[in-house]
């Protein structure tokens, strides 16, 4: 059960387009949101036929902030154009999107994206955590005296990787990856984060121990990639083009 479920619910149901699915990422499918966390609404819509070829083009990216009944809701959907081009890249984070278990909104095309998206990760998905990681961690040095939450943000990306590298299969909740990697601080830097913002800052010597734990995890990522059985390239494109062209043609998503 989603948080707020049917405050998500209408800002789908109020798209201006068709969704193929709507689910929720950001620090709730993390495992770590903040009472105060605004829910991050990702998915993918379709455009009609007239909207694509016609002169008239419809919109490509829909964007949406807003606050309902004190519930910031930021939504943002691609046409399945765009979004199929996306995950023939090494970009983990539509797989999230993909593979999210907070679904607001689904269809059977969007089981059928899942099946064809897992025949699109390769091993060098690895490239998008390991960048990922390293904005993150730039982001986390930039405040005096740094804050928890970019640091959480550095944790789940890389062992994100990790566990996709080893195992071929997305899981972006923190607490659920820590099972495996059993970082004992990582619920201790949870609840700092939780608890507000008093306790949500780390000192110097704090510091030094996670910049070698972030150094230690970028070295394991990279070990994982080498060693993983992913394939180089993905094998999922033709799958994906019939998709999209069905959608076109049949204008709807059942």
């Amino acid at each position: 059960m989603i948080d707020n479920e049917e405050h998500l619910r209408r800002q789908a149901e109020h798209h201006p387009y068709p969704l193929l699915f709507a689910t929720v990422s950001g620090a709730h499918l993390y495992g770590f949101p903040s009472a105060d966390s605004d829910f991050d609404l990702r998915g993918v819509h379709l455009l009609p036929l007239s909207e694509v070829v016609g002169l008239d083009c419809g919109c490509e990216t829909v964007e949406r902030s807003g606050v309902e009944d004190g519930i910031e809701i930021d939504l943002v959907t691609h046409d399945v154009h765009k979004y199929f081009g996306l995950v023939l890249k090494k970009n983990g984070y539509v797989l999230e999107q993909i593979y999210s278990p907070l679904v607001v909104h689904t269809t059977p095309a969007h089981e059928e994206l899942k099946e064809i998206a897992a025949t699109c990760i390769t091993r060098h998905h690895a490239h998008h955590y390991l960048g990922f990681a390293a904005t993150q961690w730039k982001l986390f040095l930039k405040e005096n005296p740094p804050r928890v939450k970019p640091l959480l943000y550095v944790y789940r990306v890389l062992l994100t990787g990790v566990h996709l590298m080893r195992t071929g299969r997305i899981e972006a909740n923190l607490r659920l990856l820590n099972e495996t990697a059993r970082l004992p601080f990582l619920e201790e830097l949870i609840a700092r984060k939780l608890s507000g913002p008093e306790k949500s800052r780390l000192s110097s010597a704090d510091l030094d121990f996670h910049r070698r734990e972030y150094e230690r995890l970028v070295e394991e990522l990279k070990r994982a990639s080498e060693s993983s059985h992913l394939p180089d390239a993905p094998r999922g494109k033709a799958a994906l083009n019939d998709l999209l062209i069905l959608l076109r043609i049949e204008g709807e998503l059942g």
